[in-house]
């Protein structure tokens, strides 16, 4: 009889064990990892971190799932799994930074907590840390493995978008528009599965045609239209603009006018593909 009171006395002691572990899980993303003073150290280190575990579950999975990639170079592995790692970024910045632009009540118009342009919260202070850690993570394998990875225009893109993502994280200025920008990520998958295919010598596929197209359209809504809806929002709520930092200002203005530059050249190219790729289905 003892013996069946004690049998049903330990799923008791487990539930509670592991209301105290929730507790104090809790307890401590509350009190570190979202605390204000932790949050530009914590949330940088957590995209690092993030980008090292990605890139090594990608490789361990292709290893085990994908035969193209025990044919690669070493080189070819390493931007393999890079551009995983890269995807993973794109689909988790890209969605939370539509949320936070368009759907979130912190830069709503209804929302009367002080200026636009200096709104934040701990939650979107994190979010743009993880995002900093991993442009600086890519940037750095950018660099070491120079110019396998990428040319100038990706250390220049790099850059450019981790210097006014931790500007935006640290002063928790002009947040709302660093997550527009960051939307364009969304783009990233689709060029990397590009890239994928063609690695896999699928070329000639159907798929890699269907994903060109997927390719012009979301560059053209993600990286064209919507950076203009952003310079034009920029304009109705720049008697804000003008009340931020002197560096904040040059951000504001020249990081997006930078990369809009950029993506109206690749752009260009990716048109050019599109069309030469349709040509020889015709």
């Amino acid at each position: 009889m003892a013996t069946a009171m004690g049998r049903k006395a330990a799923p008791a002691r487990n539930m509670m064990a592991l209301r105290s572990y929730q507790s104090q899980a809790e307890t401590l993303v509350k009190t570190y990892l979202l605390a204000d003073p932790f949050i530009p150290y914590t949330s940088v280190f957590a995209g690092i971190f993030a980008c090292k575990m990605v890139y090594d579950i990608c490789q361990l999975i292709s290893s085990f799932y994908f035969k193209t990639y025990t044919t690669l170079t070493k080189i070819q592995r390493i931007e393999w799994n890079n551009r995983g790692m890269s995807t993973v970024h794109a689909i988790f910045i890209s969605a939370v930074s539509t949320y936070f632009a368009f759907w979130s009540n912190l830069f709503s118009d209804n929302n009367p907590d002080g200026l636009l342009i200096t709104r934040s919260s701990p939650l979107s202070t994190f979010t743009l840390g993880v995002s900093a850690g991993y442009f600086l993570s890519d940037l750095g394998m950018i660099c070491w493995y120079y110019p396998s990875l990428g040319g100038l225009e990706y250390v220049v893109h790099h850059s450019l978008s981790a210097i006014a993502v931790a500007y935006s994280m640290y002063t928790g200025e002009g947040q709302l528009y660093t997550f527009m920008v960051l939307i364009s990520e969304v783009t990233t998958p689709e060029i990397n599965m590009r890239w994928f295919l063609d690695t896999a010598g699928l070329k000639i596929s159907s798929a890699y045609l269907i994903n060109g197209v997927a390719i012009f359209f979301a560059w053209l809504v993600a990286r064209i239209l919507l950076f203009i809806y952003m310079f034009y929002h920029v304009y109705l709520n720049y008697d804000q603009v003008i009340h931020m930092h002197i560096f904040g200002i040059l951000l504001v203005f020249g990081v997006p006018s930078a990369l809009g530059v950029m993506n109206l050249m690749w752009f260009g190219k990716i048109i050019k593909g599109l069309k030469k790729n349709l040509a020889k289905r015709l």
